[in-house]
């Protein structure tokens, strides 16, 4: 099958699956099969389907990802260290895992083509991932609390793993506690990701967006919970900053350059 026939073949098999999308229309454009598509992955339930669905959408998503470039680790050059910035699409690096910003029921997002990273990370890494998600948090018995991460395979993403975590949530003014609840999410991560032996991490601007974290803020707790893990624990792991827009991407350079101004006029 080309790639045209195999959008076509899954977003049929996802219509049959619901006898209420007997109304559904697949549109001719390229654009809108795609938006179909995602919908329908978006808002289905995590259930098992057969190896010939799975093997066309693996096949499909990766290829949409090759077509997308794929941001190999190895190929960028650190700030300094083993810290580095990068602004991309978190879901073409290939790396040993990515931070996901999830929410506590840790299925993913159920809003079809949201502009959420959660979205996005579910979308491109397959089914599967939310089926994992589910076995994990029918195990666990209750929601994921602010502050934890778990650990998943990533399916057709480039990278190995997926570390999704929970951020705090800010409503009106920013508290102490959110901060800490904050920080709470990086030490998690780095402290999941080396008991799992990962060399490299990269961490979306985790709560920066529909959790309404204020963006400098979250940077500063960003580098500075690592950069303090990295020390206490003497821990080598390459972490990664990533950022998707152009704001983002000059807080993070400003404050890890000064950091690092400031730890060379100490040596």
């Amino acid at each position: 099958m080309t790639q045209d026939e195999k959008r076509i073949y899954l977003i049929n098999r996802l219509l049959q699956e619901r006898a209420e999308y007997g109304f559904v229309v697949v549109p001719d454009q390229t654009d809108k099969q795609k938006m179909l598509l995602r919908a329908l992955m978006n808002i289905r339930p995590p259930k098992a389907t057969d190896d010939e669905f799975l093997r066309v959408q693996n096949e499909y998503l990766q290829t949409e990802i090759q077509e997308k470039g794929v941001t190999d680790i190895a190929d960028l050059q650190p700030l300094w260290g083993d810290i580095y910035l990068w602004k991309g699409d978190i879901t073409t690096l290939k790396c040993d895992g990515i931070v996901n910003a999830a929410n506590s029921k840790m299925l993913g997002c159920f809003s079809p083509n949201h502009g959420c990273i959660d979205n996005a990370i579910h979308t491109y890494a397959g089914i599967q991932l939310r089926s994992e998600c589910a076995e994990i948090m029918k195990k666990q018995g209750h929601d994921e609390p602010t502050g934890t991460a778990k650990i998943t395979k990533a399916y057709n993403l480039p990278c190995k793993y997926i570390l999704h975590t929970v951020g705090p949530v800010v409503y009106g003014k920013l508290t102490e506690q959110n901060k800490t609840d904050l920080a709470n999410c990086y030490r998690a991560c780095l402290t999941l990701a080396n008991k799992n032996g990962l060399n490299s991490l990269a961490f979306c601007c985790i709560s920066t967006g529909e959790f309404r974290f204020p963006n400098e803020i979250a940077a500063q707790i960003a580098v500075r919970t690592v950069e303090e893990y990295k020390a206490q624990s003497n821990s080598k792991i390459k972490v990664v900053f990533n950022v998707f827009k152009e704001n983002d991407y000059a807080i993070y350079k400003r404050i890890l350059c000064s950091n690092r101004a400031i730890k060379k006029s100490i040596e």
